[in-house]
């Protein structure tokens, strides 16, 4: 661990170290979030996928998409209003309720001088992230509703964009995806 140079931002750098003081649990979850961001966020990096990761990633602000998806099958999906709209709700109940835990955990965002973020965010906490969550709730929730598949490779897709613009560490999304499907398996049931 002395290898790695300590985030630029002071916030980010008190984070880091609670994470890596925290017992031998933490110390190995803080380790394997910076060995996965590291190689995700640099080594995976291309610079001519960033205009389109970025794009991409912009969607899944405050659940837009998942919003819009939602709103659109609840208004031509007649048949099935009712279900459109109960799970977008689990999408919005996922987003409120993600919020809320991010201003108790206040986990700062990465902020590692060799590997800046490639995009600004509304604000410097990360944990959990609700990219991850919101787009795991609607490929549960959606998922009777719409192809399955293609929802989870796009919730997949959203939460690795995350790391990649280097704005989340893998444990950030991993708890986003575990909030947005439990959130949305409790909606789900009759």
């Amino acid at each position: 661990m002395t290898s790695v140079p300590p985030p630029s931002d002071p916030g980010a750098r008190r984070s880091l170290i609670r994470r890596l003081s925290g017992g031998p649990i933490a110390r190995r979850l803080a380790t394997t979030d910076l060995v996965v961001y590291r190689f995700v966020r640099g080594d995976l990096h291309h610079g001519s996928l960033t205009p389109a990761v970025r794009a991409f990633s912009a969607t899944g602000e405050h659940a837009a998409v998942w919003l819009a998806i939602g709103a659109t099958g609840a208004l031509v999906d007649r048949p099935r209003r009712s279900r459109w709209l109960r799970a977008t709700g689990a999408v919005a109940g996922t987003y409120a309720l993600n919020t809320a835990l991010k201003v108790v955990a206040r986990r700062r965002r990465p902020a590692l001088e060799d590997l800046p973020a490639l995009i600004t965010t509304p604000t410097q906490l990360s944990f959990p992230s609700a990219h991850a969550a919101t787009s795991f709730a609607a490929a549960h929730a959606f998922g009777p509703l719409l192809p399955r598949t293609p929802l989870l490779v796009a919730a997949t897709a959203m939460g690795v964009s995350r790391v990649y613009l280097g704005v989340h560490y893998p444990t950030d999304i991993a708890a986003g995806a575990l909030l947005g499907l439990g959130v949305a398996a409790i909606v789900r049931r009759p």
